[in-house]
């Protein structure tokens, strides 16, 4: 299945876009679900756009529930609330012991209120499940706003990574120790429970995270042409690459005619080709007209729709490697050449830890495990050229096997 991600700086008509995204889609004879992830959005919104349902709300994958609407397309929203107190009920039941043993009293579903960061996790379970549909071709998801949603597609990596390290793999043993355990203390351990769920989590986690890094997973932005968006778009853009998340495309938003007799149209124009222009050089650009108006129908919808290069293309983009270049006989060096698109020597830093290289990039974060010759190796020095961020390693003369 092709899962394509839509999102953008706020405000910038995500909703829209990915309403004639899945519109052109469907007219091409695709299958199309559409999933609204925007905590932010109406709603109503995809509904209102895409006219009235064609037939009743129904379940398309276990735990996801859709209505049809126009051409075939299907449209379900995610409520995180439900999500939120579904999940913490089960917690419950599944540490029941262990709270009757703090004498503590459960919680009922209808006490509980979500916590922030619930529409997270609510939209990756969500995610998990739309990839899983049968008879969809093409899942689109309709995200948060662009930093919002990088801090979501990089939850999965980072918590498995948070989950290895609390509850390493030293953790069997203490599960072999706990019948023991619990007959010396006389009350109910609660080691079993806590690893079974982290256990459940972990495989979670880790079926959401091949959907975020699957081959067949790509990001379109959405933007209006402008110095924020422009700004906006050069940082998100880092987060993405920091992320290995690749974008398909970007739709630049409400464009205006640049034949406009009105002089303030005109320049207008100008101003946002002078934006397009850029964004061009590096990515697939798709320019959206403005109607004027809000897009309030189905038939607004479809002028939108008809736009050339608003139908996503079937393969998927490929997903640059951070490629390890061997440059001993030359330098003496292995060099680790790091994409980061936009990137300002200002944004970076790196420090080494270990096995693990800890990277940002303006407000971004990740910790990346290094390639096995890199582990053998010291780091010697960096430097930013092209958008691309180039780590020397030396190898380290006690790890590196020498010539004979």
């Amino acid at each position: 299945m092709h899962t394509l991600l839509i999102t953008g700086p706020g405000g910038a008509g995500r909703t829209t876009v990915a309403a004639a995204t899945a519109l052109a889609a469907a007219r091409q004879g695709r299958r199309v679900l559409l999933l609204s992830g925007d905590p932010g959005a109406p709603d109503d919104r995809l509904v209102e756009l895409l006219g009235p349902t064609t037939g009743p709300v129904a379940e398309v994958a276990p735990g996801l529930r859709a209505v049809p609407v126009a051409h075939g397309i299907r449209a379900a929203r995610i409520d995180s609330g439900e999500e939120f107190r579904a999940e913490l009920v089960t917690l419950q039941e599944r540490g029941a012991s262990l709270l009757g043993l703090l004498g503590g009293r459960p919680l009922g579903s209808e006490e509980l209120t979500e916590l922030p960061g619930a529409e997270q996790f609510a939209l990756l379970r969500a995610l998990r499940r739309a990839a899983s549909a049968p008879g969809v071709d093409l899942l689109i998801v309709d995200m948060p706003p662009l930093h919002q949603a990088i801090a979501t597609l990089a939850l999965p990596a980072q918590l498995r990574r948070y989950l290895a390290r609390l509850l390493p793999a030293q953790r069997q043993a203490a599960r072999a120790l706990r019948p023991v355990l619990a007959q010396l203390a006389g009350v109910p351990m609660p080691a079993q429970w806590l690893y079974d769920a982290a256990a459940r989590w972990d495989e979670e986690l880790a079926a959401v995270e091949a959907v975020v890094e699957s081959p067949a997973t790509e990001l379109r932005l959405v933007a209006e042409p402008g110095p924020a968006s422009d700004d906006a778009l050069r940082t998100g853009r880092l987060g993405l690459a920091l992320h290995r998340l690749p974008v398909a495309s970007l739709v630049a938003n409400r464009t205006v005619p640049r034949d406009s007799a009105d002089p303030w149209v005109a320049d207008l124009a100008a101003r946002q080709r002078k934006y397009t222009d850029q964004w061009a050089a590096e990515l697939t650009v798709a320019p959206l007209a403005h109607l004027g108006r809000d897009p309030r129908d189905l038939r607004d919808l479809t002028l939108l729709a008809d736009t050339e290069g608003i139908a996503p293309r079937e393969a998927a983009v490929y997903r640059r490697a951070w490629a390890v270049e061997d440059r001993l006989a030359e330098d003496g060096v292995l060099v680790w050449a790091v994409p980061l698109p936009g990137a300002r020597k200002s944004d970076l830093d790196l420090i080494r830890r270990g096995d693990e290289l800890l990277l940002t990039a303006g407000p971004y974060r990740r910790i990346v495990s290094l390639p096995s010759a890199l582990r053998r190796c010291t780091v010697s020095g960096a430097a930013l050229t092209d958008g691309e961020l180039r780590v020397r390693f030396t190898p380290d003369p006690q790890l590196w096997p020498r010539e004979r």
